[in-house]
């Protein structure tokens, strides 16, 4: 008995979501014909869903093999698809592989044919390469920020991708920047272009605030003292800058992650999670937070350090103001220095005294346990309120991966709960839960 795949009324009322927007409708259009496709949208509009609601309604779900293979520059956009995917419900297979953990994972995983595979270039180049699945069925490819992908360092597995799969009929490329050249060997015959980039629905504001000092440590500390308890990233240039600056905000009771190309996979990863439930209100991080993360809506951006290219000082200001949304882009200028031209001609943002924002209410606890042991999110809720006595308001987001969960609890209500739900039975498992 072939499987149903969900129909676009139903994939978008589990999502919630009433209707498409002019974007994603286009995309819909053109991708309906099976045309080659080069999608030019802000970050933040909803590219994601764009190019997979009508991709994934095209899929044969009586086909047993890898139908449709997306190819992204970062670990964290190969789980953000992944996860947007299985929250569109489709009943589709999904799984994303990438470079950080094993690939006997991977192969254990895609043992059992997902219809799509999501990943890192030298990840899906080393399973094509070991001839880890049959390619026949694999029709789409998909590029997203492909101008990140198309880049030097990628250039050799790129090529070795699309060249071990000549049978594919369509070829999808998405981006928020513009002017970025596809190399020939992409094979991207008569594509058609969908450039967005001059309608973001967004309002953001950028302002720069001066520091008397080229140390601007005090400045970053009084501005986040008047944002309050607003949430944002903070940009920095250099991993050496991010301990830094991570020293001053921990000597100054600031509650923030940290995340950086230098970091474990798990602890970025983490770092994510903590910054989407609120454990974290601050991010500091490198310009791999600049895309393809999945985050909430930023009160903020602070450019701590401006980038050396107009275009990564594009992608870090689309992490806020996303769309029909609000957000302020705020640039720390030692007051002799210049701006680059790319940046404009900001306002001036002056600050007032304030005191610095309390510590975060919230913390995270990560429970043993997750999708392959049947457990959903709805039983560590009951858990949560039957046994551990919790109220509704003291629980917060609760993320379900394939073998662990994390839990936003309030702080004040951690201790008295963690003595009566861990080491309890969720389903059938006996569950660990510990703070994080």
């Amino acid at each position: 008995m072939s499987l149903r795949v969900k129909n676009e009324a139903e994939i978008l009322s589990k999502l919630g979501i009433t209707q498409l927007n002019p974007m994603q409708l286009a995309t819909k259009e053109a991708l309906a014909n099976q045309e080659n496709l080069v999608l030019l949208s802000p970050t933040g509009t909803g590219k994601t869903l764009a190019f997979l609601l009508p991709v994934v309604l095209q899929v044969d779900p009586s086909c047993e093999e890898i139908q449709v293979v997306i190819i992204v520059p970062s670990r964290e956009l190969a789980i953000q698809i992944e996860q947007v995917m299985r929250q569109m419900g489709t009943g589709l297979k999904v799984n994303a592989v990438y470079g950080g953990r094993a690939g006997s994972k991977d192969r254990m995983e895609i043992k059992h044919r997902p219809a799509v595979l999501v990943g890192t270039p030298g990840r899906v180049a080393d399973h094509l390469r070991r001839e880890a699945f049959d390619t026949t069925s694999i029709q789409t490819l998909i590029l997203d920020e492909f101008d990140k992908s198309l880049e030097i360092g990628f250039e050799g597995e790129m090529r070795e991708i699309i060249q071990l799969l000549p049978q594919v009929r369509r070829k999808i490329l998405t981006s928020a920047t513009q002017g970025v050249s596809i190399p020939n060997f992409v094979g991207l015959k008569s594509p058609h272009l969908l450039d967005f980039l001059a309608d973001k629905l967004t309002q953001l504001e950028v302002k720069k605030v001066l520091s008397p000092t080229k140390d601007k440590l005090e400045t970053l500390g009084q501005l986040l003292a008047q944002l309050g308890s607003k949430n944002g990233i903070i940009f920095c240039n250099f991993k050496d800058s991010i301990e830094r600056v991570s020293d001053y905000l921990s000597d100054q009771g600031i509650s923030h992650g940290v995340f950086s190309g230098g970091m474990e996979q798990i602890d970025r990863e983490r770092a994510l999670i903590k910054f989407r439930n609120g454990t974290y209100p601050q991010l500091l991080a490198t310009d791999l937070a600049a895309r393809g993360i999945d985050v909430p809506e930023l009160d903020f951006i602070i450019h701590y350090h401006l980038p050396l290219r107009a275009e990564e000082f594009i992608h870090r200001n689309g992490r806020t103001a996303r769309m029909n949304s609000q957000g302020t882009a705020y640039i720390l200028q030692y007051e002799k220095e210049p701006l680059p031209d790319f940046v404009g001609n900001p306002k001036l943002e002056k600050l007032q005294p304030a005191a610095l924002p309390a510590p975060s209410p919230w913390c995270t606890l990560l429970i043993s346990g997750g999708r392959k042991d049947k457990i959903s999110k709805g039983d560590i809720a009951g858990l949560f309120f039957k046994q551990g006595g919790l109220r509704p308001e003291e629980l917060g987001t609760i993320e379900l991966k394939t073998d662990c969960a994390f839990v936003g609890v309030k702080a004040a209500a951690v201790e008295q709960l963690l003595s009566k739900v861990n080491n309890q039975k969720l389903k059938d498992k006996k569950v660990r839960i510990s703070l994080i």
